[in-house]
């Protein structure tokens, strides 16, 4: 049952006690030498915990034990990890208020948000890939008489995931659901920002059933941590979602170790194109309002360059302003709705930087102040940026945070070419009434997703990810198996 409207969310953190240690082995361990890093709250600045700050060393414990656990928990067959997989998911139901109370004091997320969204959308991946665990089926290719050839698909062994922070539960169950649910152990870095809600994860996991060394989640930075996971000859496959710039140090170090197997979702400066004959312009800036500043902008595939035909774009800029007053920052501890807080005051300084940029180039349509709640100053005003030239940093470079541009455009090729000018590929949107449209123009959009009168559309039946720089692989869907499995050819000769 969702309390979300009815629990005193600020006596329930201040009441919280919150373990920082990493998971290993099926236990809570500290680093081995490493000081603790204390970890505060964007929310309001409150210390949360004493994080474990693991070395090099900590890394080789976790994928030990991963590698020790691997060939039990890949034989133990598929049936029995679906089980584990959805025990594991009632376990988070039962904990569910926990775990959004975790992710929004970690993450500063509205607490309407991480109860109605994060949680309840992590439990549901993760229950899809438990049911999907025993309904992968192999192949019978045709081969010569006289001989069969079966097609198996296996366990890649020790998959390491590193996650990011601005989802930090629901990409961590991408990853370790289809991970796990193939037969592969795990070891997971959460991103420094947000480990909580992770460690709890793996904690329940093993009241689950999860047998020692299956899942192991290592705290850290990403100099240390991270690069120690990239690097190690014991680590099989990496799955990675964060940015473009530690996607290519990834590859790179894949080539200098064991030529790991890579998937790979990185950065994103999605467009979302609005044509003049678009039917229900207003519904189109209230989604345009939310695939640009839904989680503080924090999306990967944040549709934050708004491209708008120029017949209709003063109403649709209008529009959007008043769309967007839906999405001013407020006490994410509140429940009422609104923005949260941005990850970190050092991360909304950046973001700030951008928004002057925009003012100095061209101007501010509406927002672009910083804010103050409860002692923190990691809050931005959802901020629109026009009149800049299409060459600008702006429309090129992902600023993930509440930011967004306006751009109009007159022909529909032009819309496509304005879209396409960028090194990116994760996402797009279109809107228009015009079916032929619709699938002409998505047909030559460059991006991983297009959606067509909506914006940022996922689930889990559908792959998410991109092309270009992007990134590669995909998770979601039963396409993510493919990050974590390798087909096998078992060929019996019998003449």
């Amino acid at each position: 049952m969702n309390t979300t409207l009815s629990l005193d969310w600020r006596s329930q953190a201040d009441s919280l006690v919150i373990d920082g240690r990493a998971f290993v082995d099926g236990r809570r361990v500290a680093a081995g030498g490493q000081p603790p890093r204390p970890t505060v709250s964007p929310v309001d600045g409150r210390f949360l915990a004493e994080l474990t700050a693991c070395g090099s060393a900590d890394v080789d414990v976790a994928v030990a034990a991963a590698r020790r656990a691997f060939p039990a928990w890949s034989r133990v067959g598929a049936e029995a990890r679906k089980g584990v997989l959805l025990a594991l998911a009632a376990l988070m139901e039962r904990h569910a208020d926990e775990l959004a109370l975790l992710e929004t004091l970690d993450s500063g997320k509205p607490i309407l948000q991480t109860t109605t969204v994060d949680v309840p959308g992590a439990i549901s991946t993760l229950r899809w890939y438990a049911e999907a665990a025993d309904k992968q089926a192999g192949e019978l290719p045709a081969v010569p008489p006289g001989a069969t050839a079966l097609v198996t698909r296996e366990p890649l062994g020790v998959v390491a995931a590193i996650v990011p922070w601005n989802f930090p539960l629901e990409i961590a169950v991408w990853k370790l659901a289809p991970a796990l649910a193939a037969g592969n152990t795990l070891v997971l870095k959460p991103a420094e920002q947000t480990s909580l809600s992770v460690l709890r994860l793996a904690e329940l996991a093993a009241e689950a059933g999860l047998p020692d060394g299956v899942l192991n989640v290592v705290t850290g930075s990403g100099r240390e941590v991270g690069a120690a996971l990239a690097h190690h000859m014991d680590v099989d496959a990496l799955a990675f979602t964060g940015s473009t710039a530690v996607s290519r140090t990834l590859l790179e170090a894949s080539g200098r170790s064991n030529l790991k197997r890579l998937s790979l979702e990185a950065g994103g400066k999605s467009s979302n194109i609005v044509f003049a004959d678009t039917e229900d312009l207003a519904a189109a800036a209230a989604k345009a309002a939310f695939g640009a500043y839904y989680n503080q902008g924090q999306v990967c595939s944040a549709n934050s360059r708004i491209l708008v035909q120029r017949e209709v774009h003063d109403e649709f800029a209008a529009l959007l302003a008043t769309a967007a007053a839906g999405y001013a920052p407020e006490d994410p501890l509140a429940g009422l709705g609104g923005n949260g807080a941005l990850i970190s005051s050092t991360h909304a300084d950046d973001v700030e930087r951008w928004i002057v940029r925009g003012r100095a180039d061209g101007e501010v349509l509406f927002g672009g102040e910083r804010r103050e709640i409860r002692g923190s100053d990691a809050y931005l005003e959802p901020t629109l940026l026009g009149g800049l030239p299409a060459d600008h940093d702006v429309h090129r470079e992902e600023i993930f945070g509440p930011v967004a541009v306006l751009q109009p455009f007159d022909t529909e090729a032009e819309a496509v070419r304005l879209a396409n000018a960028t090194d990116y590929g994760l996402a797009a949107s279109v809107w228009t009434s015009n079916l032929s449209r619709a699938h002409r123009v998505a047909g030559e959009l460059l991006a991983g997703t297009v959606s067509v009168n909506t914006v940022d559309a996922l689930g889990n039946t559908t792959p998410f990810g991109g092309f270009k720089q992007s990134g590669f692989g995909r998770d979601l869907s039963l396409h993510a198996f493919d990050n974590y499995t390798a087909p096998k050819t078992t060929w019996i000769q019998f003449g």
